[in-house]
């Protein structure tokens, strides 16, 4: 993906401002000296670029593509030009939010083109994010996502549901607490115009919230939809199942999913008892962006990862990712997001 630069960001960096970076690395002919005086801060704001991109977008893809483009900005203006930059960090989450907020803005033509329903890309556990080396057991926090409310697939679909104008408000406020006229100068908008925007999206964040059941009661229902699931147990299925849920999945077009989400608990119920794979699919409980899901493998490869919406002690949504390319993370125990060291930045 090319990602192409919006009016205000073309006074930022006066060229080299597409940059096709969908390698995940950095490309070292745009770093001009091994001996950048910015270049622990640069590196050090990878983890909360990662983070805003990824809230934005709702697509870890295109949050690496966007860091990695935001850095190409950086390093194609001249030594005087960054040295003229008051604050590192303020400049790339600038550039970075207005690089998502383009994309936003042809997110919905896009997604029109995009074949069946489009679901945000989910998210492993802490423990299960690896930084791309194999050899490596534990995460490293700077090529993590932070799991917490704001990356919970629930919170994602309203996020989708938002303006993008409300999206980037509401994110850089009401998530990491930037103050209204820094959001302002980002977005292009006055103070005043943001607080209504940050208001907007509220309201549609309250309109969507429910009580939400504790981690443990979470793990539970979903536990019990996996062992039904297993046996094929319609009755039961459909006692997990609020009487109105709904299930989407998301194959991209690349594998089988039916195009529209399916409604009513007994319809979901027979659908999952249909298809337990007489043997050959395997289910196992893990996290998703935060929460209880399950990934399931067929002969042993993951083909898709489920998360669920709960409220009170029955499920009403389920959102099944089926896209293989949206399962990157799971599937290669990569991030895509490579390691941005002194050895790639020279």
């Amino acid at each position: 993906m090319t990602i192409q630069p919006g009016p205000q960001d073309s006074r930022l960096v006066p060229d080299q401002r597409d940059q096709d970076l969908t390698s995940g690395h950095v490309d070292p002919g745009l770093v001009p000296d091994q001996r950048d005086p910015h270049l622990d801060m640069i590196v050090g704001e990878r983890r909360r670029l990662i983070n805003l991109a990824y809230r934005l977008l709702g697509s870890l893809s295109e949050a690496e593509d966007v860091v990695q483009e935001t850095y190409a900005r950086w390093y194609a203006m001249s030594v005087g030009q960054q040295e003229a930059i008051e604050s590192v960090g303020a400049w790339l989450t600038t550039v970075a939010s207005r690089i998502c907020l383009n994309l936003l803005r042809s997110a919905r033509a896009r997604r029109e083109r995009y074949v069946g329903e489009w679901i945000p890309e989910p998210l492993p556990e802490r423990t299960e994010w690896l930084d791309g080396r194999s050899d490596r057991a534990v995460a490293d926090p700077a090529d993590r996502i932070t799991l917490d409310e704001s990356v919970t697939m629930a919170f994602l679909v309203v996020l989708e549901s938002m303006t993008p104008a409300e999206r980037v408000v509401f994110i850089l406020h009401d998530v990491f607490r930037y103050p209204f006229a820094e959001v302002a100068d980002i977005v292009g908008r006055t103070p005043a115009a943001c607080r209504q925007l940050a208001s907007a999206a509220r309201r549609r964040i309250r309109g969507a919230r429910a009580p939400e059941p504790s981690a443990a009661q979470r793990a539970r229902i979903v536990g019990d939809f996996k062992r039904a699931w297993e046996a094929k147990d319609i009755n039961a299925l459909i006692g997990l199942l609020d009487p109105a849920a709904t299930a989407t999945g998301d194959g991209g077009g690349v594998v089988t999913a039916l195009p529209d989400p399916i409604e009513g608990a007994e319809r979901i119920a027979r659908f999952f008892a249909g298809r337990a794979g007489a043997g050959r699919l395997t289910l196992d409980e893990c996290a998703v962006n935060g929460a209880a899901g399950l990934v399931a493998r067929l002969d042993g490869t993951i083909v898709g990862v489920y998360a669920f919406g709960i409220v009170g002690d029955r499920i009403n949504r389920i959102w099944a990712v089926l896209n293989p390319e949206k399962l990157r993370p799971w599937t290669t125990g990569r991030t895509g997001v490579e390691d941005v060291r002194r050895s790639e930045i020279r």
